[in-house]
Parts: structure tokens; C-alpha cells; sequence
């Protein structure tokens, strides 16, 4: 591991040990995004497995993509034996090692917490997620007030793209959308 030992304060969730690739040592990872750009650029890993109380550090020597999957070597990891005792372990990675966007793409992860307002002034709630609906993702809004399992019920989708997402200001945290109350 280079040079971390404390539990880092910003570890993100980015995908799972689906499996051992191959006879020395690789791991299968499945990760939660598209790219997999955290996967393929972070160093350092906290893999979690089910039972642990905390997640353990492995330090990435080498990984690359695999069809939909990322593989990936670990200094920690010396056979296949080794590799397939990781089958189910969470990937986690620190947020601060995310490969930095273009200006106008944004990671989910930063957007959830941000204040929703209309063009008009109204607050319309805060980001609770998102979903991929396939053609683009969608906001779900709704009111810090609202619990979790009523969430459905109380939100609003609003689809994030330029036609109703005017503006992402995440220093002021705010996202402006076209998007009236009675949505």
C-alpha cells in the first residue's frame, strides 16, 4: 500500500470483486459505471468484504478493461487462490483519486445534496438521486423532510439534460432547472 494506512474520510463505492481472471492473482471487478474511470486510474484500493468491519488497503499495480468489466492486479493478491477469496469484496475508491471532467460532466455522486430551484425562484427540494433511464439520467427530487420509503410517493423526475437543467452550480450548490412546481 503507498503510504495510507488510516481509513481515508471520502472512499466511494465503485464496483465489486465479481471473480479471479486467470492464474496470477488478477481480480474481476464489475463496476457501478460506464467508464470506470476511478478503477482504471486509483492506485489505491479499499476492497470491503461482507463480515469486515472495515475495508482492507490493496494497492493497484495494473488494471484494464475486460468487455464490460475491469481486471485488475493487486499488489496484495499473489495466485488465483487469493483472488477468488475476494469474490464479493466492495471496490472502494477515495473521491479525491476520480479523474477530473470536462466543465459541463459531472459525477452522480456530486450532484446528490444539491438544492433544486426553478427559473422562477421556487425550491422544488434537493437531489436524492438518480436513475438511467436509458436515453439520459433523471433527478429525483424531493424534500430533505421526505423519509426514504416515501420517497416515491413525493419526488419529482426531472430529466437532466440541457432542455430543463439550465444551470449546475456546484460551489453554490444549486441546480437551476426550467421546471414548474406543479410537475
Amino acid at each position: 500500500m503507498s503510504g495510507q494506512l488510516s481509513l481515508p474520510s471520502d472512499l466511494v463505492e465503485v464496483g465489486y470483486v465479481s471473480g479471479a481472471f486467470g492464474l496470477q492473482g488478477w481480480v474481476k471487478i464489475h463496476p457501478y459505471s460506464s467508464t470506470a474511470g476511478a478503477l482504471l486510474e486509483a492506485k489505491d484500493w479499499w476492497l470491503a468484504m461482507p463480515a469486515a468491519i472495515e475495508p482492507v488497503p490493496m494497492q493497484r499495480l495494473s488494471s484494464k478493461h475486460q468487455g464490460e468489466d475491469v481486471v485488475a492486479k493487486l499488489a496484495e493478491v499473489v495466485d488465483r487462490s487469493a483472488a477468488e477469496k475476494l469474490k464479493g469484496a466492495l471496490v472502494k475508491v477515495c473521491r479525491s483519486d476520480f479523474p477530473t471532467l470536462p466543465d459541463d460532466e459531472f459525477y452522480w455522486l456530486d450532484l446528490i445534496g444539491l438544492a433544486v430551484l426553478n427559473l422562477q425562484g421556487d425550491r422544488l427540494g434537493i437531489v436524492r438521486g438518480l436513475m438511467d433511464n436509458g436515453a439520459h439520467p433523471i433527478l429525483r427530487v424531493a424534500d430533505e423532510s421526505v423519509a426514504e420509503q416515501d420517497l416515491s410517493r413525493h419526488e419529482r423526475l426531472i430529466p437532466f439534460v440541457e432542455h430543463f437543467v439550465k444551470v449546475v452550480d456546484q460551489t453554490a450548490g444549486v441546480i437551476t432547472v426550467d421546471w414548474g412546481l406543479d410537475f
